[in-house]
């Protein structure tokens, strides 16, 4: 599985670059904070309720939780569905929050 930091996630942003984010956290959590990503819980991936991101079969996507387990598990797992480019942001949006305040 491929990682990034999230220093590394937020220079690339701010480049600019048009990336795809994915937040499984909850619903809650996402309304809390997040930075722009599409909302798919780690529930329905686990269950392969994939809709929204299944046209990113085939595209770099970045996944971000609250710590980074959760996303790493879904990594694993979109890479056993066949998505061919998968990325865990390290460390979740506590490691975001505590680098970049707001």
């Amino acid at each position: 599985m491929k990682t990034i930091d999230v220093s590394t996630l937020k220079s690339k942003l701010d480049a600019g670059e048009s990336l795809h984010l994915v937040d499984v956290r909850e619903p809650s959590e996402h309304e809390e904070f997040n930075i722009g990503g599409i909302l798919l819980p780690l529930g329905n991936i686990r269950v392969g309720v994939i809709d929204s991101i299944e046209d990113l079969r085939d595209k770099e996507v970045y996944l971000y939780c609250r710590s980074g387990n959760r996303s790493g598990q879904a990594a694993l797992i979109l890479e056993s569905m066949g998505f061919s480019d998968v990325t865990n942001v390290v460390g979740g949006m506590l490691a975001w929050q505590d680098q970049f305040p707001v």
